[in-house]
């Protein structure tokens, strides 16, 4: 997959609302080693993923049991 680096990197708060879940739901993800690696961090050193690593994480993301 070709990720798109032109696309602004979305925090916490961008990706639950993509997956519609709470920001603390994604921090737990990626506590718990379900989210990919960070793309980028920003200037206050929060981790950063592009959209298009994102959407195809999840398409294939831990699902409620």
């Amino acid at each position: 997959m070709r990720v798109n680096r032109d696309a602004e990197p979305w925090s916490y708060a961008e990706i639950a609302r993509h997956i519609n879940v709470r920001p603390e739901t994604v921090r737990s993800y990626r506590r718990h080693g379900l989210l990919p690696d960070p793309d980028a961090t920003d200037g206050n050193g929060h981790p950063r993923w592009y959209p298009d690593t994102i959407r195809a994480w999840a398409r294939n993301r831990p699902r409620h049991r």
